[in-house]
């Protein structure tokens, strides 16, 4: 098809769409003057808190959900289960330097982490990265990282900006994956050997400035076995600075935490449906991720995703919308562990002729704040249209759509099964420095009328794209 054709195809697109003209001004009204999201958002961050897939507190946050959901008038409400392995929940940590004089210290157990026997206390041993081999570590307080000065001083540049320069692959990839891996692959070696060698605790040094801890974790252990933690990288340098100059310090540590094996190994999805009217067999998904890590509480990452496509469900609902197409929303468990639960979703449901009924997922995670576009994955045949469909919506402060892609979230799921998955561009100022993957994920970070207009977006959207005669243009193949 030439450039001049595919124009005329989506601009025929677009207007098939738009079957309900006054459907935006009720979807407006709805999102800013009768407007759910505090109560949901609040619910999910300060009654719940911190949502680890397979904990206590995630499951919770998906059963709030799907009640919610079905309060809203939606079908199809329920959690679907998928494999995972053990929960987890820190329930005690004191970590503090004893000597040479007291002083409380910045740090959290790293997800997954054992217990300690006990209390621990001890001089620190420091391996700088360097193997533990002829070092007496069983029994010690082990510093297995170097010095900590790569520090993560820059957001990722904003995609919505005139004078945007595309990040670089490499680039897009570091920030995607900022606080996932908390030390360098030498340090991790320290870590597995010093573990095997019966270390009583395993300190790393955070990536992250000025008080801001970076901390994740591996659902399958951490290296080696031995418990570990993640001190503010500013404190670390400073007891290894200490060390260096033969001072002596000796340091109080206590790690108690609890595994969960509730459910047989199984996390949880929560699904629920707006039904389409004469194609209700095909199906327009919206969702993000509603796991979080255990330190801040999951509030930029991602419990305003999570309220976002809630409230683009309800207000698609209460403004009257009747879509051609089923609209389904989708809460994720396990996205900080690799996307696990949007995978097992996608390797269940959209596999042979379900796949072909399937027509796109529209993601929300990575930043904060309104919706100002979409990355468009490099897919040529949709710029047409969401730049037609982003257009009305720029009054409510959309700016505009990059060709370019974004990874590392659950959009990426359905675009390895050879669908349509987009992520949007969003406010990124403090997200990667200070946010992501940190103990300062905290509701302070989150204006909840924000929400409210990226609702707005993602109902749109998802209307738009339920009433099309054809269905979002598919990723070119590999």
């Amino acid at each position: 098809m030439t450039r001049s054709l595919l124009s005329i195809f989506l601009v025929a697109l677009v207007a098939q769409a738009q079957t309900d003209p006054d459907l935006l001004a009720r979807l407006h009204a709805e999102a800013m003057e009768r407007s759910q999201v505090e109560p949901v958002f609040n619910t999910f961050t300060v009654s719940i808190g911190p949502r680890l897939t397979a904990s206590p507190a995630h499951k919770k946050a998906a059963e709030f959900a799907r009640e919610r959901l079905v309060s809203y008038g939606l079908t199809n409400a329920h959690l679907e289960p998928f494999r995972f392995g053990r929960g987890w929940e820190l329930q005690k940590l004191t970590i503090e330097m004893i000597e040479p004089r007291y002083l409380p210290l910045l740090a959290y157990a790293d997800a997954w982490s054992p217990s300690t026997n006990g209390e621990v206390i001890g001089t620190p041993v420091f391996l700088g990265g360097k193997s533990p081999e002829g070092t007496p570590v069983k029994g010690a307080i082990v510093m297995t990282a170097p010095l900590m000065s790569n520090f993560v001083r820059k957001d990722r540049p904003q995609p919505s900006d005139p004078n945007y320069v595309p990040m670089s692959a490499a680039y897009a990839t570091s920030v995607g994956q900022a606080g996932r891996a908390a030390a360098p692959n030498p340090a991790r070696r320290a870590a597995q050997l010093a573990g095997e060698a019966g270390a009583a605790v395993i300190l790393k040094p955070s990536i992250g400035e000025h008080g801001t801890v970076f901390v994740t974790g591996s659902k399958d252990g951490p290296p080696g076995g031995a418990p570990t933690v993640t001190l503010s990288g500013e404190q670390y340098n400073m007891i290894a600075g200490m060390l260096a100059q033969n001072i002596p310090v000796k340091l109080r540590i206590n790690v108690q935490t609890k595994f969960y094996d509730a459910d047989n190994g199984n996390a949880y999805n929560v699904i629920a449906e707006l039904p389409g009217t004469d194609l209700r067999d095909e199906i327009v998904m919206i969702g993000g991720h509603l796991d979080s890590w255990h330190t801040g509480v999951g509030a930029t990452d991602n419990a305003d995703g999570s309220t976002t496509v809630m409230e683009a469900m309800r207000i698609l609902k209460a403004a009257g919308a009747r879509p051609r197409r089923t609209i389904r929303v989708s809460l994720w468990g396990g996205e900080e562990q690799g996307m696990v639960g949007s995978r097992a979703w996608v390797a269940e449901h959209l596999a042979g002729a379900a796949k072909e009924k399937f027509d796109v997922y529209y993601n929300i995670d990575n930043g904060t704040g309104p919706i100002y576009g979409w990355y468009l994955q490099n897919n040529e045949g949709v710029r047409t249209l969401f730049d037609a469909w982003l257009e009305p919506l720029k009054s409510a402060g959309a700016r505009r759509n990059v060709i370019e892609p974004v990874g590392s979230t659950d959009h990426m799921s359905f675009l390895e099964a050879g669908v349509p998955g987009f992520n949007p561009i969003q406010d990124y100022t403090g997200y990667d420095v200070r946010t992501h993957h940190t103990n300062m994920d905290t509701v302070d970070r989150v204006d909840v009328k924000d929400i409210r207009q990226a609702a707005l977006v993602m109902a749109w959207f998802a209307y738009n794209s339920a009433m099309s005669d054809q269905k979002i243009p598919r990723p070119a193949s590999k």
